[in-house]
């Protein structure tokens, strides 16, 4: 098997196991009169700025947690939390922040009895490998995290697919929104 072909397989086996009535359970958080904050460090924070694009893309406001031009939160926002390990220590940090503030939240992660999912008010659950599993958990040939990273990427760009249906948002409606500065 090539190096392409494993890659794939494993991903493959992940997104078999994401349990895609979640997307679905919520579908329901999501609406255009609410803001969104999309939280996570490291590549899970670049997966989460992939996702905040193509949620602007589809119509909504949404801002990156960290970024200069993100503003306070708000009872009622609605905060979308990233990590593999549901344990990355800034995220949580903030997550709890964000649930104090009265903000619902959703947790994307790879494990089951995180903090994260404890804060969460729904989890998506996507069972990647991540950096801190060892051995028989590792379930990977790749390095750190990539497999969690790219699988979250599918997942959520699935979730903006099912969105963009729900709302009625068209290829040339977010065509529209995208950047004409290239």
């Amino acid at each position: 098997m090539s190096t392409l072909e494993s890659v794939l397989a494993e991903i493959e086996f992940v997104l078999g196991q994401v349990e895609e009535d979640r997307l679905y359970s919520v579908l329901k958080y999501f609406s255009r009169g609410s803001r969104i904050f999309v939280d996570g460090e490291g590549r899970s924070g670049l997966m989460g700025k992939a996702f905040a694009m193509r949620l602007m893309h589809i119509g909504y406001q949404v801002y990156v947690v960290g970024e200069t031009i993100t503003p306070a939160l708000q009872a009622g926002d609605l905060y979308v939390a990233i990590s593999g390990s549901g344990e990355t220590k800034f995220v949580v940090a903030k997550t709890e922040q964000a649930k104090a503030a009265g903000c619902r939240i959703i947790a994307v992660t790879s494990k089951k009895g995180s903090s994260l999912v404890r804060l969460a008010d729904e989890t998506i659950m996507v069972p990647g490998a991540t950096k801190g599993d060892q051995g028989e958990e590792r379930k990977s040939v790749q390095l750190l995290g990539s497999l969690f990273d790219q699988s979250v990427h599918i997942v959520l760009d699935s979730l903006c697919l099912l969105l963009s249906q729900r709302d009625q948002v068209s290829q040339a409606m977010a065509v529209e929104r995208h950047s004409v500065l290239e």
